[in-house]
């Protein structure tokens, strides 16, 4: 289950990480490091927390499907599009990334024996650490201190497993009802703009 929220996760941030570096203007190698850092920097900060290789490291297929997704975007010429970060696509694509890393982050922790605070925090880095050293270095504020209920996704999703870690209840249909939830209020939250309270 976990390397299926991985790879989806992967494919899923790729094109997100690819639309944010067009709109930036940035030459191929500055796309190829704004993808790669979106769809592969969190799940590194993950492993590196956890005390174990890196996934990106040990298994050839999550930089192979960041290539492949990229060089679909090019051949389609979705490089040559305007304003794709606001459109469906790039919403979908990257809520997809955000339900699935933070699935496979919280349960990462949860293998790990890790309680509740690191359960979430480890849902949280794999979800938003990529996309926030793509926004670093490309000199942006982070997406996801912009973005009213985004961050907020990840700490539902890794706090609900973590109580269904306890129940015993987790499983390929929970897991998948949680996936199809959380993936459905992230668009709603997005198109309804829903936001944090500003303090």
């Amino acid at each position: 289950m976990f390397e299926l929220t991985e790879y989806i996760g992967i494919i899923a941030f790729s094109m997100s990480g690819f639309f944010v570096a067009v709109r930036n203007h940035l030459d191929l190698l500055g796309v190829f490091i704004a993808t790669f850092l979106t769809a592969l920097g969190g799940g590194i900060l993950r492993d590196i927390t956890v005390d174990r290789v890196p996934f990106t490291f040990s298994h050839n297929y999550p930089a192979l499907l960041v290539l492949f997704v990229m060089t679909l975007l090019i051949i389609f010429r979705f490089h040559k599009r305007n304003s794709l970060e606001n459109r469906p696509l790039f919403i979908l694509s990257d809520s997809i990334g955000l339900v699935s890393f933070s699935i496979s982050g919280a349960l990462i922790a949860i293998n790990a024996n890790f309680n509740l605070a690191g359960v979430i925090a480890m849902g949280f880095i794999t979800a938003i650490g990529g996309g926030i050293a793509r926004d670093v270095i490309i000199n942006e504020v982070p997406f996801v201190l912009k973005t009213g209920f985004y961050g907020s996704i990840s700490i539902i999703i890794s706090l609900t497993l973590y109580l269904m870690h306890i129940q015993n209840a987790i499983s390929l249909s929970t897991i998948a009802t949680l996936f199809f939830f959380t993936l459905n209020l992230r668009l709603i939250a997005y198109y309804k703009k829903w936001s944090i309270p500003l303090p």
